[in-house]
């Protein structure tokens, strides 16, 4: 069993599609066990967004290879500034409006969740993923209006990351636990026996 921190972004709340959305997790057997709504503040997602160099480097590397497969000019490309860069954008993205913060619970999550939801560039997802099914937005069209991409959903891609984001979002008394009847049936080796 593993837990992972879902964030519905501004975008989809203020679109009004997060009961939609919910219900796609909810019907594929993972649970819920935290749920808030909230207007982030800078200094929480500052936090939830890592801010070290060896991190934003990482992330100014990947975005420099996107750049280079759409034929954009990477000649004064820098990784750490462009890093720096978009982790300014992600906090902009998050905090511009309230958000869902949501802890869901179940067997393989992390891929499962991460899977559902498609790809970062929503228009190279594949058609039945959330991010395909309901963005029109590109890495290109974001880097045009120097802003983050609109990814919609924010979901932990590891356990590690999942274990440092919940307590961030969520106080342990914050958390429910309990049984679900699709738990009875995915989880109790013995169910169809009797």
């Amino acid at each position: 069993m593993e837990r992972t921190l879902l964030i519905f972004k501004p975008d989809v709340v203020q679109r009004q599609i997060t009961g939609e959305l919910i219900s796609r997790f909810e019907r594929k057997g993972f649970k819920i066990v935290g749920m808030k709504m909230l207007v982030p503040t800078r200094d929480q997602v500052g936090q939830h967004y890592i801010d070290s160099e060896e991190y934003l480097t990482e992330v100014g590397t990947r975005a420099k290879k996107g750049a280079i497969s759409r034929g954009e000019d990477v000649n004064d490309w820098n990784d750490l500034e462009e890093g720096k860069k978009i982790r300014d954008w992600n906090i902009d993205y998050l905090t511009c409006g309230p958000v869902l913060a949501i802890v869901m619970e179940g067997f393989g999550i992390i891929e499962g969740v991460r899977k559902m939801l498609g790809a970062t560039n929503p228009i190279s997802g594949d058609v039945g993923t959330v991010r395909m099914d309901y963005s029109l937005d590109c890495f290109a069209l974001a880097d045009k209006q120097s802003r983050s991409t609109r990814t919609m959903v924010h979901a932990s891609d590891s356990v590690e990351n999942a274990n440092r984001e919940i307590p961030l979002w969520f106080s342990e008394e914050e958390l429910v636990e309990y049984e679900t009847a699709i738990e009875m049936i995915f989880y109790d080796a013995g169910w169809s026996n009797n």
